[in-house]
């Protein structure tokens, strides 16, 4: 039987408010060198994700990043699975989706994270 994605999922997850600027949101990515973070409603379910690529496409528009919120940039249904699914399925969606992160989920709730290199080092 496959191991479930959940026993190498990251579970300390580093996310943003819906409400934070742009400004924060960029600063805090900056300082802990991310390559995206989950937007995540106060109630601890997902709102999207925001990717470097959005902050660069962002900054090319100009914009006021105090004005803007993260809920306005974030990319919206999120690529995530449920705790229990195989670390196989969780690999090909990886690769079906073409993303480097996906997001572990309990029901609606955001419960850990998981790289393609976690996964790499899992089946190596």
């Amino acid at each position: 039987m496959s191991k479930p994605i959940s026993s190498i999922m990251q579970r300390e997850v580093l996310s943003v408010g819906m409400d934070d600027t742009v400004e924060a949101v960029q600063a805090f990515m900056n300082e802990l060198c991310l390559t995206w973070v989950p937007v995540v409603t106060p109630e601890g379910g997902v709102a999207g994700v925001i990717s470097a690529t959005d902050l660069l496409r962002f900054i090319s528009t100009r914009q006021d990043p105090v004005a803007m919120r993260a809920w306005q940039l974030c990319t919206y249904k999120p690529i995530g699975v449920q705790a229990d699914a195989p670390l196989e399925s969780a690999a090909a969606l990886m690769v079906e989706r073409q993303v480097h992160h996906l997001l572990v989920l309990s029901g609606d709730r955001l419960v850990g994270v998981v790289s393609s290199l976690d996964l790499v080092k899992e089946m190596s």
